[in-house]
């Protein structure tokens, strides 16, 4: 690591504005003449639209249009395939994308069909409420395994049923493995929806320029290059005619990157009629239902374990639910089906999944983008395995590790990046080690041995379970790995200004993981200058123009090696500038203190600044071979992602007659390469364990059976809070990644992927001897629903053999 920035415990550069309201959202934006957009949602899941009366709306004060479907012309059309398919062997794949505005049926709650634009949002929300919406009721398609059922109402009836997707992929002979095993254990899995709740709700302002031909579009998205490129066609303009802007945004967490929303796709075009600028700006209700949500999943799972528990293979066939549309391809379901394997050796592997449009709002990535599935149904099935074979849960786990001598690793199936799922560097064990220090983890099982000397159980000082009212104590710990650093390419731009500070503009936008602290380290450390005198610009395409995105824990890993090599080429610059300056060889100078100077001959020196001037004479001519300035645009594309991985340990307390559940400790020990800033790395899991948090024991989407919506608001859709989530004790293991030259992986989403997994186990630990046999195979949980599984493994024991009714 080096001694310099990289790899110093930096605070962010970007907090002094965020914290003291300097910071400019999408919501901050004005702009002289500016008009507010409402839009017109289904109050129902599934209906025809028969009808929509917009005079009463059009005739109120204030009001300079009322659109629908019809009004769009040819410019009504679905969206893009946003990510095609995987090549895999045998797919089954039906594209149905949004559309801007409903025409002829609605197919889940909150779909628009009508957008008001008014003079200010209370007049265009005023007109909104009386458009007059026709729709005669269907039977809505709820239920994702019901979806699939031959007379389920179609969702889309261009297709003979709801299956949007079929996929198969294998490894070895399940089958051999499974008659060959000591164990079987299968069980089904439930893994139910949430959203992303993100702080900032999208937002969009559009300005045309009549005079100029300029389209100038803020939003809310985690890629504005993607979006500029999009509108531009969509529009009939040039790449150079559209600049989108992505400020500070308060929380992407995936849904951000969907696109294109009906409301990207409508409020440039209504800017470009009116010919004056439009914002629209999501409130609270919308987000639950016009933002993209997180994924079901319904699972029926099977491993086939030797008596030693070592795993001989795994078989998982599942549904995944994508809602009425599915513009983000397989992305989730095939990252369920990759992260399943785990740190593990699973020699032999069957995985098929089906893939239901349901009359629910759009699925597509957030935070962990199905990981959190795959790595639920094998640490559950783990679970189980040691409970049936006496072995101790992180033992079973430490027994099934890929050794470090086994990278590359080749799992053999394809991955949602179209690559073959190759893990490219790891080392599992001193982490689960090291996570079990921290926690205080005292080994169970037959199998498990003495307690570790010096380790202090949490077991110890348990109060007594037979009297009401105790708190029960469990410990649970699980591992886990995570696809990172995806491609295609990400870009880079750095620039030593007259002033001697430093330029960087990367295509990435920013959603609060510090790239103005990290980026800048990264440059730092090449130029030798100060963190703080490096200027950085993220998510505006007028400053640079080409690059993918901020999503799948990418940012630092493709991005940031793309600042790295800018940086690189810009020091060999100065080097080479200085070495003529000077008249001694490139080896004998070096950077410091934002000057270039001999090696031992400090006043043989000259500030950077200088230097850049010097680079772009006035007169004379530029040497061929050479090029004014000190300045280097660099790109990089990984040839694969990069594959991070951990061990979460967890001590909760659980009140076992009310179920609330305290978490008393919590430790991640997470590996993702060479770390850039530990302090980013630790901000980044601390706000995933939160996610996660919520998603175990909180976040519940509520929907009855014609898929309306019962919570959707904070007062009912219950988030975690300062005092639900303890500090996190991190630590950090460093298997740098061979794939780039920083050795990073990605740690956006690891805090919240093995959470809920880790929450069951732990919760089956503390109740272990009061509900005997509970096993917990669905998520998320509630107090209510834990209470309700905890009095029915209770009955269960309580219930003589052969009693009526004994399942």
């Amino acid at each position: 690591m080096s001694s310099g920035p990289f790899g110093a415990r930096i605070p962010r550069s970007e907090d002094a504005a965020l914290l003291t309201g300097r910071a400019s959202f999408v919501d901050d934006v004005q702009r002289p003449g500016m008009l507010h957009a409402a839009f017109v949602r289904s109050e129902l899941a599934h209906a025809r639209l028969r009808g929509i009366d917009v005079s009463a709306a059009r005739a109120m004060s204030g009001v300079l249009a009322v659109l629908t479907a019809e009004d769009l012309g040819d410019y009504w059309q679905p969206g893009p395939l946003l990510v095609p398919p995987a090549p895999i062997a045998g797919l089954t794949f039906h594209a149905r994308t949004q559309v801007p505005l409903a025409r002829g049926k609605v197919r889940h709650v909150g779909e628009p069909i009508a957008v008001v634009v008014a003079e200010n949002r209370y007049r265009a929300e005023d007109a909104a409420e009386q458009v007059v919406v026709d729709l005669d009721p269907l039977d809505a398609v709820v239920d994702v395994a019901a979806a699939l059922a031959p007379d389920a109402p179609l969702v889309h009836e261009d297709l003979r049923s709801n299956l949007a997707a079929h996929a198969v992929q294998t490894k070895g002979d399940y089958e051999a493995a499974r008659h060959a095993a000591d164990l079987l254990i299968s069980r089904e899995f439930l893994y139910d929806r949430g959203v992303a709740a993100a702080m900032e709700n999208r937002g969009i302002v559009a300005d045309w320029d009549e005079r100029s031909g300029h389209l100038e579009v803020w939003d809310t998205t985690q890629a504005p290059i993607p979006i500029r490129n999009g509108l531009a066609a969509l529009l009939g303009l040039s790449e150079s005619q559209v600049r989108v802007i992505a400020p500070f945004i308060g929380g992407g967490f995936g849904p951000k990157i969907m696109m294109f929303y009906p409301e990207e796709v409508l409020l440039p075009w209504i800017s470009m009629r009116l010919r004056r600028p439009v914002k629209w700006i999501e409130d609270r209700y919308e987000n639950f239902f016009a933002t993209t949500q997180e994924r079901g999943q319904v699972h029926e799972a099977e491993i086939a374990l030797r008596s030693d528990g070592r795993i001989l293979g795994v078989r998982d066939v599942f549904i995944h639910d994508t809602g009425a549309y599915n513009p983000y391809g397989l992305t989730v379901p095939i990252n369920t089906q990759c992260t399943l394997l785990g740190p593990y050796g699973v020699p032999n592997y069957y995985s098929e999944f089906r893939v239901a449009f349901t009359n629910r709002p759009i699925v597509t990535p957030i935070r962990g983008a199905g990981r959190q599935h795959g790595v639920f149904v094998m640490e559950r099935l783990l679970d189980l395995g040691a409970r049936e074979l006496g072995l101790d849960a992180a033992e079973i786990r430490r027994r099934n590790f890929l050794p470090p001598d086994a990278f590359p690793h080749d799992h053999e199936i394809l991955y949602q990046d179209f690559a073959p799922l190759v893990y490219d560097s790891g080392d599992y064990e001193p982490a689960l080690d090291r996570a079990i220090e921290l926690i205080g983890y005292e080994p169970r099982g037959s199998s498990a041995g003495p307690p570790t000397p010096g380790r202090q159980s949490p077991a110890e000082g348990r109060p007594d379970r037979s009297f009401p009212g105790s708190r029960l104590r469990g410990v649970g710990v699980v591992s886990y790995i995570e696809g990172t650093g995806i491609g295609p390419y990400e870009g880079a731009r750095v620039r030593v200004e007259a002033s001697g500070t430093v330029g960087l503009v990367t295509g990435v936008g920013t959603q609060g993981q510090g790239h103005f602290t990290s980026f800048a380290q990264l440059v730092a450390d090449q130029l030798g200058v100060e963190v703080g005198d490096v200027r950085v610009v993220t998510g505006d395409t007028r400053e640079f123009h080409w690059g993918t995105g901020t999503f799948a824990s990418r940012g630092a890993v493709v991005a940031g090696n793309a600042c790295h090599a800018a940086a690189v080429a810009v020091r060999e610059k100065i080097l080479q500038r200085a070495s003529e300056l000077f008249e001694v060889a490139e080896e004998d100078l070096e950077l410091a203190k934002g000057r270039v100077g001999v090696r031992g001959a400090p006043e043989r020196s000259i500030g950077l600044g200088e230097l850049a001037l010097r680079s772009n004479p006035l007169r004379g001519a530029v040497k061929p071979g050479t090029e004014p300035g000190l300045e280097a645009t660099s790109y990089f594309g990984p040839a694969r992602g990069a594959t991070a991985s951990g061990v979460h340990a967890m001590v909760v307390q659980v009140d076992p007659e009310t179920a609330m559940v305290e978490i008393e400790r919590y430790v991640v020990v997470h590996d993702c390469g060479t770390v850039i800033n530990p302090l980013i790395v630790e901000g980044q899991i601390q706000g995933g364990v939160a996610h996660g948090i919520g998603n175990a024991f909180f976040e519940e989407l509520s929907c009855d059976a014609d898929g309306q919506l019962r919570n959707a608001s904070f007062m009912d859709y219950l988030l975690p809070t300062a005092m639900e989530v303890p500090p996190i004790i991190t630590a950090h293991i460093e298997t740098p990644s061979p794939l780039n030259p920083l050795g990073t992986k990605g740690v956006g989403e690891a805090g919240a992927i093995p959470v809920a997994a880790l929450f069951a186990q732990a919760l089956e630990d503390a109740l272990r001897e009061y509900a005997p046999g509970l096993e917990i195979r669905e998520i998320p949980l509630s107090p209510l629903r834990l209470f309700e599984l905890i009095e029915d493994a209770r009955a269960r024991v309580a219930r003589p053999p052969g009693a009526e009714g004994t399942p």
